[in-house]
């Protein structure tokens, strides 16, 4: 080997021997980084590491954990993507569900849908873990999103001002003798136009008066900022004169919390103590306290990851007596999951409980939802578009007049300096001073974008065997009946199939009757809760329906089932909230309104060709998906009469 080629080849090593040190050092300082919480140093580390090094499986995982953290959804959504495309979610098992994650996040729902698929197949082996029963419940809330979006309510949506507002992070929590608390990061030696993710900068309790609709500027609330030590969450005792709040120790990327109390003299917090280990349970993270009144008594709400809970953070209450004595916490059950549920606000004169939480069907991460509470909570309901949103949405809560509202969130088009989605705004929503009624021509439009209705229906069902054109089975019991054989079909369809296969046909049939079959009565009733405000207006409206039949009957004989399929419909229209329907359906309403249905029968005219149709093969002609996706009738059009 010649001379210039030691020397060449020597220069190459040295030159590789600093680079590999160099990307070390980045990675064990980036690290550390992540691990105290500060997101966008060690993003800066990370990225100086990516120029020497892009492919290493363990730098890009770890790079999308980082921007995940950062709350940079886009970023992070492709970043795992290249993980599980490198390692197929071998090394890390998480990349797939995370991938989802972070697409949903980014309003991509048909992507999303399409991930959590695939990961419900990847983690089936294990179908009591986490990352498999998160995959299902996802399926199911991205069917819901897609089937809500764009469904935005009249609510007057409006960001707080910039003052309150900054490029940092903040929470609302409460609106007190004319004044809104609210918790914020920020520091006092930077310029207000900074973002801040480093942990020297400390979450802190403020408060701005409001003057005519107005936010004066803000105060922090001195004698509740401690050193090394966020607070936030506050809230006021039913008499005003304790007041309740979240202390949180430096933990790096994850806060240990708990619940003290300060006493209220004019307007300064004094004697700060904490609750007793009642509440805060020792090597718990208890958080986010409300006061409320129930049952004519004074009420805790807060959240917890103790001992005793579904999994993550729960919510739990505990009854208040003489102010300072609280009875055993009792876990909401009805309400935890094995996610984190959050930011609890009770409203006493409904009986409702407003939270958020990452698992039921939402529109993004955390999504706020309601309870009623009669003589139990009831099942969430998902507070909906401008509330909820891709991002996360949490800390919601009513003025005491209830005629407006505040929540926070760091979806866009809140406040920021480099990542739009870094950090929580606070905004407000309130029902419009004026309610202009829409004209037909929106009303139209809005009953059509809620169309195909589309609903499905077991083999020959209803009455079998039968050549009737109408029917009395309501097609609620029809769907229930159906919706109880998901197991029956599961079975049919995977016989003879051994091992992946088998397990292929039955996520194949579950997936159907999930996104079809259950979404298709979710669909009806948002429809016909429409068509009830426009029938209360004396309208005269026409539906056309059309019905579908798989081919393993001869064509009239399907033609005069679809016929009773419709007809279950109008059964169920007709039962429908005490009988509403009824008076429109014969034409008897004393307003004038008129519901009128055209029926369109197909049989097996328009079913897909390669559909079995021998009787001999039930597997695949009745308990197939794609004989069971024939089996329909559909909603297709509306039309209103101006006169």
């Amino acid at each position: 080997m010649s001379r210039f080629y030691i020397i060449f080849f020597l220069l190459f090593l040295s030159t590789v021997t600093f680079a590999q040190q160099e990307l070390k050092k980045y990675l064990e300082f980036a690290q550390e980084k992540f691990i105290e919480g500060d997101y966008v140093y060690a993003l800066q580390y990370y990225e100086k590491a990516m120029k020497i090094d892009s492919n290493t499986i363990n730098t890009l995982w770890e790079y999308a954990e980082t921007l995940r953290a950062y709350k940079d959804y886009p970023k992070a959504a492709f970043y795992y993507g290249k993980v599980y495309g490198r390692e197929g979610a071998e090394i890390y098992p998480a990349s797939l569900l995370q991938y989802g994650l972070m697409l949903k996040q980014t309003g991509q729902y048909d992507k999303a849908l399409d991930v959590f698929k695939l990961g419900k197949k990847k983690y089936r082996n294990d179908r009591r873990g986490y990352l498999y029963k998160k995959s299902r419940a996802e399926i199911e809330s991205c069917v819901w999103a897609k089937a809500n979006q764009g469904d935005s309510s009249k609510l007057v949506f409006q960001s707080l001002p910039e003052h309150i507002n900054t490029p940092n992070a903040e929470f609302g929590h409460r609106i007190h003798n004319n004044q809104l608390v609210f918790s914020s990061l920020r520091a006092d030696s930077i310029s207000t136009s900074e973002e801040v993710y480093d942990l020297s900068y400390h979450t802190n309790l403020y408060v701005s008066k409001i003057n005519e609709d107005q936010f004066d500027t803000e105060k922090r609330i001195e004698e509740l900022a401690f050193e090394n030590a966020h607070t936030g969450n506050g809230s006021f005792s039913l008499d005003g004169k304790r007041f309740y709040f979240s202390y949180c120790a430096d933990s790096g990327q994850n806060y240990k919390c708990k619940i003290l109390v300060a006493y209220v003299e004019g307007e300064q917090f004094v004697d700060v103590d904490t609750l007793g280990t009642i509440i805060n349970t020792e090597n718990s993270n208890t958080t986010m306290p409300f006061i409320g009144k129930w049952e004519n008594s004074e009420v805790l709400f807060y959240v917890s990851d103790r001992e005793g809970g579904s999994g993550g953070m729960d919510l739990w209450y505990s009854f208040v007596k003489n102010g300072n004595q609280y009875q055993k916490p009792i876990n909401i059950r009805a309400l935890n999951t094995i996610d984190n549920e959050l930011s609890p606000f009770w409203d006493s004169k409904t009986q409702t409980l407003f939270f958020s939480s990452s698992w039921y069907d939402g529109f993004g991460g955390q999504d706020v939802f309601k309870s009623k509470y009669n003589t139990a909570f009831e099942d969430p309901e998902n507070m909906m578009e401008p509330i909820n949103s891709p991002a996360n949405d949490l800390y919601y809560f009513q003025t005491s007049s209830s005629d407006s509202a505040f929540f926070s969130s760091n979806r866009i088009g809140s406040n920021y300096s480099k990542n739009p989605t870094c950090c929580s705004d606070i905004f407000s929503v309130r029902k419009p001073l004026i309610d202009l009624p829409p004209t037909i021509e929106e009303t139209l439009e809005e009953l059509n974008s809620r169309l195909p209705v589309t609903l499905y229906f077991h083999n020959d069902v209803p009455n079998p065997r039968s050549t009737d054109t109408v029917s009395n089975v309501n097609y609620l019991d029809s769907y229930n009946d159906y919706i109880a054989m998901t197991d029956e079909y599961k079975k049919k369809y995977s016989d003879g199939l051994k091992g992946e296969k088998s397990d292929d046909a039955k996520d194949d049939i579950e997936d159907f009757f999930t996104e079809f079959v259950k979404q298709g009565v979710q669909d009806l009733n948002q429809f016909i809760e429409l068509l009830q405000i426009e029938l209360e207006k004396g309208r005269k409206i026409e539906l056309t329906v059309k019905g579908f039949a798989s081919p393993l009957a001869k064509n009239d004989y399907n033609v005069n089932l679809t016929k009773r399929r419709i007809a279950s419909m109008v059964n169920y229209l007709n039962a429908y909230d005490n009988g509403f329907f009824s008076k429109y359906l014969n034409k008897s309403a004393e307003n004038g309104g008129v519901l009128i249905i055209v029926q369109i029968p197909f049989g097996e005219d328009q079913s897909d060709k390669i559909v079995s149709d021998n009787p001999n093969d039930q597997k695949n002609s009745v308990y197939s998906r794609a004989a069971a996706s024939e089996r329909k009738i559909e909603i297709q059009s509306v039309s209103i009469d101006a006169d």
